[in-house]
Parts: structure tokens; sequence; C-alpha cells
């Protein structure tokens, strides 16, 4: 015979599981992160082509979100062969050794109107970084979609020559589109 505290708990742990949805795998393919920076007050765009991750996400249970993703800082493509080579030099990314930047959720927060707030640690370049950004969260009919932008410092990774300090903005936006499927 079990005893009532063992099915007690047996019972709080279904219906937590219950609540907390699985993570689920972004669709690549159809998600996009870009970093927009300023040369010489000109924007430049790149995007970061190879990407992976999950959330999981309720809407009537934010708090209990998690999201990982993790980005290949050699697939960042700035149009130009040349230049995507340079920055995966040990001055940018030095993709041989630090291969993948990431963010991983620590918890979100609802603002209100599909607006959430989602605190956690950026990583890049072997740095780790506390941060929250705002996320919108839309469901379409077979997909939900995350979005968002926030502002990151080359510095504070230690991302770019000094030499270029002059010509390069330390603030870079990070925007991301990110696609999973329901």
């Amino acid at each position: 015979m079990k005893s009532p505290i063992r099915s007690l708990a047996t019972l709080a742990l279904l219906i937590f599981t219950a609540a907390v949805p699985a993570a689920l795998a972004i669709d690549a393919a159809k998600s996009t992160v870009t970093a927009t920076f300023r040369q010489m007050n000109v924007p430049v765009d790149g995007e970061f082509t190879k990407l992976a991750g999950s959330i999981s996400f309720d809407p009537a249970h934010p708090e209990a979100a998690s999201a990982r993703i993790e980005i290949e800082t050699a697939g960042f493509d700035l149009g130009m062969d040349d230049y995507n080579a340079e920055v995966r030099k040990p001055e940018w990314f030095d993709s041989a050794r630090h291969p993948k930047a990431s963010f991983v959720s620590s918890g979100f927060k609802a603002l209100g109107a599909d607006r959430y707030l989602a605190s956690g640690k950026l990583s890049i370049k072997g740095k780790t970084i506390a941060i929250s950004l705002p996320v919108t969260v839309r469901r379409e009919a077979a997909v939900t979609v995350f979005e968002g932008s926030l502002p990151v410092s080359r510095e504070a990774f230690g991302i770019g020559d000094p030499g270029w300090n002059e010509v390069l903005d330390d603030s870079v936006s990070l925007r991301f589109h990110l696609v999973q499927p329901r």
C-alpha cells in the first residue's frame, strides 16, 4: 500500500509536469537573428545563418517558460566572403575557440498585450552577461513567433580590434525572429 504522502507527491508532480509544456525546437530555416551595427555612421546588417534552440512557453504560465538558443559564430554573414572570414578571427568572434554564442533564459515575466520580459544569460566569445530583453509572442495558425531586439556592447564581449573603434560603434542591435512549430 502506498503512503498518502507519496501519493500526494506523485499527484503534485503530475500536475506540475502537465502545466509546463515540453520545450519545442525552433524552426531554424524560418528563424532569423540579425546584427545591425554602424560603420562610419552607416548601418550595416549581418545575419547569423546557423542557429538552433528550443523554447517552452505557455502564455497562461509565462513564469514557467524557458528558452535556450545557440548561434554558430562562424555563420555570421555580412554578404562578402572576405568580411565573413575577418569576423571569424580572434579579434572578433574568435570562432575557432568560441564556435557558439548562446542565450539561456532564467524566467519570463508578462508585460501585457503579448509582450514579455525574458531574463537570462547571454554568452558570446567566452563572456557571460545577465540580461533582460523584451519579447513579443504571436500565435499563428501552426506556429508561435517570438520577436524582439536588444542592444549589445561589443566592448563588453571583447568583440573587435581596438583599431576599429574609431569607425565602428560599440552598440550592436541584435534582432531575433524565432519560429516554433506547435
